[in-house]
């Protein structure tokens, strides 16, 4: 097979993590993988088996009002609808984050060789990222919770950033949106205790998300490496600031009121909760320290990330 070959003046390059693999050769692996690894979530999930009684939707240690005041006081049933409308809170969030997502990888790799690997796997990434959002959509309908849009304002702010983003600042946002989702669902496919379509649902998106990572990863340290010093800041705070309203997003607070719960009080306790502090914290530790290695922690960026709940 005839790859093009990177740019000599990229090839040796090095950063913290240490040298830098060639993107042609982690392309390949990666096309490799998604050929044998791949879902049709319409024909590898059974869309028409009932609900089952009993079960959860998401694990209700990551529901985000477990174990705060408001949560002991709650009956079983509304925890059980709580952690279903949640569920589906989550997976209108993946939607539109995938929405932006694969814009940004279009934009990516318009002017990049289109007869090269790195760009076939963006096109590949991109037709899962489709498929992913059809198969979350179908979730939320099957579930029978309405659907969560983000904000207005969110909204807003995510057309501009899918607009005005540096190349490492995309990267940086995906790899946002995709690991702290990522840790949960690794937590939630082999959870006996929720419902088997969402199990099926969450481990799809682990097993094509898994390359979906090692990509973005991949190409930030490279980008990291070769961008200059004022794009690189840019990206720290543009990162820091993804990060708060990523975690302001994170569940839409219009869960509480449609289970019967004061949504205010909801919202104080979320904020007020140790376990869900440690939760969010523990799902964005691997992204947290990675960007670290790589030098996209620093001043002002790194406040921001620590204003947002997802740092220590």
């Amino acid at each position: 097979m005839t790859t093009v070959p990177e740019d000599v003046s990229l090839q040796g390059l090095r950063d913290a993590l240490g040298p830098l693999r060639d993107r042609e050769q982690t392309a390949l692996r990666l096309l490799e993988s998604s050929a044998k690894h791949s879902f049709d979530p319409d024909r590898d999930l059974d869309w028409d088996a009932p609900l089952e009684e009993g079960k959860w939707f998401w694990p209700p240690e990551l529901v985000s009002l477990y174990d705060t005041p408001m949560w002991k006081r709650m009956s079983e049933e509304q925890r059980f609808d709580l952690a279903r409308h949640e569920a589906a809170s989550l997976a209108s969030l993946g939607i539109w984050f995938e929405v932006i997502l694969m814009q940004l990888l279009v934009r990516h790799i318009y002017d990049k060789s289109l007869t090269s690997a790195h760009v076939r796997y963006a096109l590949t990434e991109i037709a899962d990222e489709c498929r992913h959002s059809m198969m979350f959509a179908r979730m939320i309908h099957k579930g029978g919770a309405p659907a969560y849009p983000v904000s207005r304002l969110d909204h807003n702010l995510a057309r501009v950033l899918k607009t005005v983003s540096t190349t490492p600042g995309s990267f940086a946002c995906t790899l946002l949106g995709e690991e702290i989702l990522d840790w949960m669902q690794r937590l939630t496919f082999p959870d006996e205790r929720v419902q088997t379509l969402v199990r099926g649902v969450t481990r799809i998106h682990v097993v094509e998300e898994a390359r979906h990572v090692r990509y973005a990863r991949e190409e930030l340290r490279r980008q990291m490496a070769t961008a200059p010093r004022w794009e690189r800041q840019l990206t720290s705070l543009s990162a820091g600031e993804a990060a708060r309203v990523f975690s302001v997003a994170f569940v839409n607070p219009e869960v509480y009121t449609n289970v019967g719960l004061d949504r205010r009080a909801a919202v104080a306790q979320v904020k007020a909760s140790g376990h869900r502090r440690e939760v969010m914290q523990a799902g964005a530790k691997r992204l947290t320290d990675f960007l670290d290695d790589i030098g996209l922690m620093q001043g002002l960026g790194r406040r921001l990330w620590r204003s947002s709940g997802l740092l220590a």
